[in-house]
């Protein structure tokens, strides 16, 4: 979509109008070096559609959007070295370029740089950092109840549900909401609107899990069925133990051991389609963007103010499952 392109286009224009030290190299090429291997900016441009939804023009919002960004890059750096990942967006992780404390280091500076951009907006500070901070809590606690989940044998739906709600989802909704009280909103308008980021943030995620099995290759970008090899426990395997009768829960379990990646993915493929979890799996998705639809009918703007939003919700969301 054009409209999301020239507001991804802004935020990269001013990503690199931001002033990062020279000294010591060792810390800060770090930090230039994942701003630069880019990313779909998606946080930031929710501010700043959200700023224009409560009749703001977008430049009222950028130093937000752009705390929202950077902030998300510091969790990104530090997840990549908890998960031992070799890649981010095709390019060597911090961790494996560097090392892992100069990763920490890295990190720990985009984190700060984060809240240094948030003291810069206009609007009520004190109200901005409430928000910034309880979602920066809550995304430590999803971080460590994901990793928790993946020592634990028996992880229920809700759990798991509320581990991307704190890991990915709130970050959504706090991106939207502090463009609310940038303009002022009520508070209810306020609750509505952090309430439809962190439900299209849930329909997002188990889209994402959907995609990693179903997607089309060439179209994805990468290989399929990765999290299958990695027996990660995502809504398709959650609903698979939920649905499956015994015969099908012993193959299933068979799969977590199996060696030959092609092979493990191919037949949990065939096992999923058995019990019907795309299909559940959908559903549940649909589920959660009505409800982020209910929440954005409850924003009191005109309905032309939320067409961009619901665009770039439907936009998100139509990736070929």
């Amino acid at each position: 979509m054009e409209f999301i392109a020239a507001y991804t286009s802004y935020v990269e224009r001013e990503l690199k109008k931001i002033s990062i030290p020279d000294l010591p190299l060792t810390l800060y090429d770090p930090i230039r070096y994942f701003l630069q291997i880019g990313g779909k900016r998606m946080r930031p441009v929710l501010t700043l559609l959200g700023a224009e939804l409560f009749g703001l023009e977008k430049e009222r919002a950028i130093h937000a959007a752009l705390a929202v960004e950077i902030f998300h890059n510091f969790t990104l750096i530090h997840d990549d070295i908890m998960d031992a990942a070799p890649l981010r967006r095709g390019y060597e992780t911090v961790h494996i370029k560097w090392n892992s404390n100069t990763a920490i280091l890295s990190g720990d500076m985009l984190m700060i740089k984060a809240y240094q951009l948030l003291e810069q907006q206009e609007g009520n500070l004190r109200l901005l950092l409430e928000a910034f901070n309880k979602t920066s809590v809550e995304i430590c606690e999803g971080q460590q109840m994901d990793m928790d989940y993946q020592e634990r044998t028996a992880v229920s739906i809700s759990d798991y549900i509320e581990m991307i709600r704190l890991k990915t989802s709130v970050l959504l909704g706090c991106a939207l909401e502090l463009a609310a009280i940038i303009a002022n909103a009520s508070e209810d308008d306020r609750k509505h609107i952090y309430n439809f980021g962190v439900y299209v943030g849930l329909a997002f995620q188990i889209q994402d899990d959907i995609l990693d099995l179903y997607a089309d290759p060439d179209k994805f970008g990468k290989q399929t069925g990765g999290d299958v090899i990695a027996n990660k426990k995502t809504i398709l395997y959650l609903l698979a133990r939920e649905n499956a009768s015994d015969e099908q829960l012993k193959k299933l379990n068979a799969l977590s051991i199996e060696q030959n990646g092609q092979l493990k993915v191919h037949e949990t493929r065939q096992l999923f389609d058995e019990i019907g979890v795309k299909n559940k799996s959908v559903d549940m998705m649909n589920h959660y963007f009505f409800l982020a639809q209910q929440e954005m009918n409850k924003v009191s703007v005109p309905d032309k103010n939320k067409l961009l939003l619901n665009q770039i919700s439907e936009y998100l969301l139509k990736r070929d499952v």
